[in-house]
């Protein structure tokens, strides 16, 4: 079954975990993104911060439809449209100027742009955009930072994503106005150059159960 956000809000509910996944090998991303809907992960953020970045998302786009996959690490209107070209179902960005939040609303993608500061979040707001990606999640002030946000700010939710371990991640996600967490751990450089999928499905199920 092919599952597709609709919204930034549906992004933040296709798992607790949401894999953040820097590929050098385009070759990796099918069985890698098999391995990670194997554990009860189906949204997958592939950054761009690699040359293999696009061609791996139009291959999980294009073999592993049960996946969404979507783009990270979107800094330009550029990146944001060759990600939507290439299949992305939703987009991230660490950051946003009204420049790329323009870019990214007109892909018509669902979208997650990135903010550190209440200002930032606050120019969002003024554009309807209330689903938020905070980075970077532990340098810019935790889990703390986050639940002082619940009482001026409620209809806004975020992803946080940054430094985030499995041991914190219970932290956030016990946040009213935290949808999932981001997780670069659940793709080990190791493994992944190794092919072992079976370790990687293990830690996305165990993230899963968060």
């Amino acid at each position: 079954m092919t599952t597709t956000p609709r919204t930034g809000g549906d992004v933040l509910a296709l798992a607790p975990v949401m894999p953040v996944v820097v590929l050098h090998d385009a070759e990796a991303a099918v069985p890698l993104a098999r391995a990670l809907v194997a554990g009860g992960l189906p949204g997958i953020e592939v950054t761009l911060r690699t040359p293999a970045a696009l061609d791996a998302i139009e291959r999980i786009a294009a073999e592993v439809p049960e996946a969404a996959v979507g783009a990270g690490t979107v800094v330009t209107p550029d990146q944001a449209e060759a990600a939507a070209e290439a299949g992305a179902r939703f987009l991230v960005s660490p950051g946003c100027t009204a420049t790329l939040a323009d870019a990214m609303a007109g892909t018509g993608l669902p979208f997650l742009p990135g903010v550190s500061t209440v200002s930032e979040a606050l120019a969002l707001l003024e554009r309807g955009v209330t689903e938020l990606k905070f980075f970077p999640a532990e340098a810019a002030g935790g889990a703390g930072f986050l639940k002082s946000l619940t009482g001026p700010l409620p209809q806004v939710r975020f992803c946080p994503t940054g430094g985030i371990t499995p041991a914190s991640a219970p932290s956030y996600l016990a946040l009213p106005n935290v949808g999932c967490v981001g997780g670069s751990w659940l793709t080990p450089a190791d493994a992944v150059a190794a092919g072992d999928w079976d370790r990687i499905t293990g830690l996305a199920r165990e993230a899963a159960a968060l």
